[in-house]
């Protein structure tokens, strides 16, 4: 008797396909749609923060003279755009501040793809917010395990994981919204492999690319779903592919692992384990400021009389966080300051603070700060698993001779060291109220907290808008 013929595993793509297509609201448990509101608010929040910035009105302009069909609205505009167009604004928007959620181990920021194209879209399509938070969830889901599968090599061959992963995210969210079939969904996914992009050059001197990769991911993610929706094709093994996804960005992946984070699709959600950022800057650098803070106040010490203060840490964050040093202690502008551990250590020790106004162009040029940025350095712990753990460090010498020193090995925000719902809905105000008013947040945070059982999102979209 001849052998039975092994089957083939089914791709990547079509597993995760799968599970879109499959995926109804009632599958989501009430604590994964519960962090799905909080993740919506939060991202929010920070695309009303953004319209007031030069880079949120440029992505504003250019989504109106794009134009379209006006079935997607612009957040905080009166701009009415076709979807693909209304994401690549929001999702700009909603990163552009560095303000916006993590997951730690990828590296990805989810809310600004996944919250802004289930918005956009849903509201394109007339779907209510149950569908719509279904979609988001399912763009995180999606985004988080694309990311996962390779930590910390997207960025090691100069790539932003946000911007490769995001595209699918979007394709998800996008996808299940206009109710794509599971090969559709297959094809959609291949194509987004062609479009994912996405360089950290804006290292070199604080320009804004990195600001508009999420928008540009998800955009590409919206127009994929349409391309794939019309009968256009893309490759199954867009991920494990000899010239798939993961060699092109990666150079490579573990198999074993990704058939792990595929196994628990529907089991485990990634939605529970995201960070939400209490400061606008690299999350990385979250628990370094932590520690700072902590001795500053522990202590009650004076930026004069810190000698020196020394970091340890892993090698990874190095290329984004600290080098080239001289550049990173006098950072050229604000955004450049998100991304530069002296500045950030600097401004907690001598405000004791680091909200969005501390990230201004001419708030970066403070003397009391660069001058204790000049005395930050640092030395590689290997011993950190890092991305696995983002670890913080700070050891302080102080100019008649003591040691101050403080650890912290995970940043706020996440399981391990939550912030509470309430403290999640005071940063919305703050950040909303910068540009609205404090009746018209609430009527943002009353939309969101009811969307799970809203027959539609135009409540929520008419108190986004002005």
């Amino acid at each position: 008797m001849a052998p039975l013929e092994r089957r083939a595993p089914p791709s990547v793509a079509r597993r995760l396909a799968r599970f879109v297509a499959r995926l109804r609201p009632d599958d989501v448990p009430p604590p994964v749609l519960a962090r799905a509101t909080l993740l919506a608010l939060d991202t929010l929040g920070s695309c009303l923060a953004s319209t007031r910035y030069d880079f949120g009105r440029a992505v504003r302009e250019t989504a109106e003279r794009l134009g379209g069909p006006a079935e997607s609205a612009v957040i905080g505009s009166k701009v009415r755009v076709a979807a693909a167009n209304a994401v690549l604004a929001n999702a700009t928007l909603a990163h552009g501040l560095d303000f916006d959620d993590t997951r730690e181990d990828a590296i990805v920021h989810t809310g600004c793809v996944a919250v802004t194209t289930g918005l956009a879209v849903g509201e394109a399509l007339g779907a209510g917010g149950a569908a719509a938070l279904t979609a988001m969830v399912a763009g995180v889901e999606v985004m988080c395990r694309v990311g996962l599968a390779v930590p910390g090599k997207f960025h090691a061959r100069h790539y932003h994981p946000t911007a490769l992963a995001g595209t699918f995210g979007a394709a998800a969210a996008s996808g299940k919204l206009h109710g794509l079939t599971e090969d559709e969904l297959v094809h959609a996914f291949g194509i987004c492999g062609s479009q994912a992009g996405g360089i950290i050059e804006y290292l070199a001197d604080g320009a804004w690319t990195k600001r508009l990769h999420p928008g540009w991911a998800a955009h590409a993610g919206v127009v994929a779903t349409l391309l794939a929706q019309s009968g256009f094709t893309g490759p199954e093994t867009v991920f494990e592919g000899e010239h798939g996804f993961y060699r092109a960005f990666a150079g490579e992946h573990d198999a074993r692992r990704l058939d792990e984070l595929l196994a628990g699709l529907g089991q485990t959600w990634e939605v529970e384990r995201l960070t939400f950022k209490p400061y606008p800057c690299g999350s990385i650098a979250h628990p370094y400021m932590d520690c700072a803070l902590r001795l500053r106040e522990e202590t009650r010490l004076a930026p004069d009389q810190i000698a020196e203060v020394r970091c340890r840490t892993a090698p990874g964050p190095v290329p984004r966080l600290w080098e080239p040093l001289a550049q990173k202690r006098a950072p050229q502008n604000g955004y450049a300051a998100k991304f530069s551990l002296p500045y950030l250590l600097a401004v907690i020790l001598v405000k004791g603070r680091a909200g969005l106004a501390e990230f201004e162009d001419e708030a970066v040029r403070d003397p009391a700060v660069l001058a204790v940025a000049s005395r930050v350095s640092y030395e590689l712990d290997p011993a950190i698993d890092y991305p696995r753990q983002f670890v913080g460090h700070v050891r302080i010498r102080t100019h008649d001779g003591r040691e101050l020193e403080a650890r912290q090995d995970h940043p706020r925000g996440g399981a391990e060291l939550p912030i509470t719902p309430e403290e999640l809905t005071a940063k919305f105000r703050g950040n909303a109220g910068l540009v609205v008013s404090a009746e018209r947040a609430a009527r943002v945070i009353e939309s969101v907290t009811a969307l799970a059982t809203a027959a539609s999102l135009r409540g929520l979209v008419e108190a986004l808008t002005p």
